[in-house]
């Protein structure tokens, strides 16, 4: 008969999974700790060729003026919002732009002037326009990928890198 190891501890299963889920937790705060930071910062931005999308002209407050970026496959928007919002651009700080496909499953998404979001009909998600593109409701699990804008001395609205991956894209490269 084999011999039976007498440092053996029977800690039962509820012991073994809690002290299993405190492993795994663990491992999500150490790489969620060491993740760069996200929304509009440096290091998220994705760099793209400089496209002029249009002039400071062509825009009305609260009004999507129809762009593509950073190809004719992927249609957004410019917004002057009226008032300074994160990653804005030009003499106010208040035009933004951002892709109107939305990241979770790739609907198409209309944008609200009545509260300033851009609601996907596929799945309800919402997202802030004066938030940085941020969700605020729905199944995505991403922010809606918003435009690095840089606005000239003549008004023209230059768009030269987005803050998210672009739905259905493997990575951000041309």
């Amino acid at each position: 008969m084999a011999k039976r190891c007498e440092k053996l501890v029977d800690i039962g299963r509820r012991q073994f999974l809690r002290g299993s889920g405190m492993a795994a937790a663990a491992g999500v705060v150490s790489v969620v700790a060491s993740a760069p930071a996200k929304a509009n910062s440096p290091l998220a931005r994705v760099d793209y060729p400089s496209n002029r999308l249009g002039n400071i002209k062509d825009l009305k407050a609260n009004e999507p003026l129809d762009v593509s970026y950073p190809d004719e496959n992927a249609p957004g928007v410019l917004l002057k919002m009226g008032k300074p919002v994160p990653g804005g651009a030009g003499p106010d700080g208040d035009i933004v732009g951002f892709t109107t496909i939305c990241p979770h499953k790739g609907f198409p998404l209309s944008y609200s002037a009545s509260d300033s979001t851009f609601n996907c009909p596929g799945h309800y998600s919402r997202f802030d326009a004066e938030a940085g593109g941020l969700q605020v409701w729905g199944q995505a699990t991403q922010n809606l990928p918003q435009y690095t804008l840089r606005v000239d001395d003549k008004g023209d609205i230059y768009a030269e890198g987005v803050d998210e991956l672009l739905y259905g894209r493997l990575s951000n490269v041309l």
